[in-house]
């Protein structure tokens, strides 16, 4: 941790070298309260990445960066049904990826 202005008297003899605790206030970014190696880590990052994913999609694809719309009530119909709107097309490609699935199957079954 010498690169980050901290020494420690017994490093020498320390087994865990990395073992080091410094208080999450020195600089937020770097010293995360959960680790960065660790499994909980990619799963918060993952659930991170797919809300910036669905921002993305209201804003580019649905059209809300550059809106015209006047009122929280409209708005908020508007955003639920963007998202109704989504989740059908969710739904949809599900459905249609089952139904490849199947004709592949019997498309195989067909050669054999």
């Amino acid at each position: 941790m010498k690169q980050y202005g901290t020494a420690c008297k017994g490093e020498a003899k320390c087994r865990v070298a990395q073992g080091i605790r410094i208080p999450l206030s020195e600089d937020r970014r770097i010293f995360t309260p959960i680790d960065r190696a660790s499994y909980k880590w990619e799963r918060m990052y993952a659930k991170r990445t797919a809300v910036e994913r669905l921002s993305s999609r209201l804003d580019v694809s649905f059209g809300f960066e550059l809106h015209t719309i006047c009122g929280m009530a409209k708005m908020k119909m508007r955003c639920g049904l963007a998202l109704c709107v989504m989740l059908a097309m969710a739904l949809g490609r599900n459905r249609f990826k089952k139904q490849l699935k199947l004709l592949n199957q019997c498309a195989v079954a067909d050669l054999k």
